[in-house]
């Protein structure tokens, strides 16, 4: 039987990679054992629970409720989330 879902409303850290603006500290910093790496191109690498992925221009990097690290397409981040006050809880 198919059913219905909502997601449930969670607060997530992410930032945005783009290309020759984001800080490579900040990128460092935040996916930590998760940076795989980089390609010929510049961009990043991460290394997520369904194997390593290339993150795109535009494209937002997410924690999520584990801490695991994965890229995300602006579209569907956009659609997804909305921006949170710091001081916001769950």
């Amino acid at each position: 039987m198919i059913k219905k879902y909502r997601k449930k409303p969670i607060i997530i850290e992410a930032m945005q990679w783009k290309k020759g603006y984001t800080d490579w500290k900040d990128i460092c910093k935040f996916c930590g054992n998760y940076l795989g790496g980089i390609t010929p191109l510049g961009l990043p690498i991460i290394k997520t629970l369904e194997g390593s992925m290339t993150v795109s221009d535009g494209d937002y990097i997410i924690k999520g409720i584990a801490g695991e690290i994965y890229p995300c397409k602006s579209y569907v981040f956009e659609t997804t989330y909305e921006e949170v006050e710091d001081d916001e809880q769950t």
